[in-house]
Order: C-alpha cells, then sequence, then structure tokens
C-alpha cells in the first residue's frame, strides 16, 4: 500500500521528498551523513574487492596529467582544477556573449577518501580514460584470507 502512495505521480510523499532535496540543495547539506554536499566534483564511486579498493572519480574534460593523487597516512587525495570553458569578460564584451545558465562546475577541487588499515600504499594503480579516473589501491598480503593445512 505505501509502495502505491510513494510511486504515484504528484503524491504527498513524492512532494515531502522533493522539497527536502530542494532545501538540502540551497543549505548544501549532504544526504547522508557519509555523503558529501551536492555538486562535489569529482562525483566518487568507492568500493572494495577481497584484494583491493577501487574508487572511480567520474572527471570528463580533465587533462589526466593536471590531476593529482596523493596517499598520506591512510588518506587518498584528488586534487586538481577545471577550466571554466567559458570566456573571459573581454571575450564576452568582444563577442556579445551572455551566460544564463552555469551548471558544470569549474575552478579547484580537493577530494580526501578515508581508506581502511590494510592498504599497501606501494601498489596502486591509476588510469583515466573516457572521463573517468579508476584508482586501485592493492590491500597487504598480510592482510588477505590464506587457508591454513592442517597437519
Amino acid at each position: 500500500m505505501y509502495a502505491s502512495l510513494m510511486n504515484f505521480p504528484g503524491s504527498l510523499f513524492g512532494e515531502f521528498d522533493r522539497l527536502r532535496r530542494e532545501l538540502d540543495d540551497v543549505f548544501g547539506l549532504p544526504s547522508s551523513i557519509r555523503s558529501v554536499a551536492p555538486g562535489s566534483f569529482p562525483a566518487l564511486n568507492v568500493g572494495n574487492t577481497p584484494n583491493s579498493v577501487e574508487v572511480y572519480a567520474f572527471a570528463p574534460g580533465l587533462d589526466p596529467s593536471k590531476i593529482d593523487v596523493t596517499i598520506d597516512r591512510g588518506v587518498l587525495t584528488l586534487s586538481g582544477e577545471r577550466p571554466a570553458g567559458l570566456p573571459t569578460t573581454e571575450e564576452a564584451r568582444e563577442r556579445k556573449v551572455s551566460v544564463y545558465s552555469q551548471e558544470r562546475p569549474f575552478g579547484s577541487f580537493q577530494r580526501a577518501i578515508s581508506l581502511p588499515d590494510d592498504v599497501d600504499p606501494a601498489h596502486v594503480n591509476a588510469t583515466y580514460r573516457d572521463g573517468v579516473l579508476h584508482i586501485s589501491i592493492a590491500r597487504r598480503e598480510s592482510a588477505q584470507p590464506r587457508r591454513i593445512a592442517i597437519q
């Protein structure tokens, strides 16, 4: 019964959810305790496998050589700068360009991710392809599950 109330177009619960999201956007509040403010750049997906921690940063239009990736004391930091992509004010005046809306984030950015204690900072692989930065951090061999032979 409640599921039908949530999915019905124009439902009361749907309107409350929309209002909450709009207020979160206005005040810059994260939607949960583990998330960051809406619009943080780059957007991240973080997960793990038995052998590694996998981080995907969605950063289209960036030059991979200008992205700084560091690991220090269990914190992975991504930083860099994204150009505006719009004409400067002098160019805009000459060409009579008016900007009505600008939704693409630009400027310097920095994201920090706390890593588990069992990662090995000596074994990190980072690749950038099709606007996605993929960082794979191996887990220490000593933290890997192993089979023990019974004698």
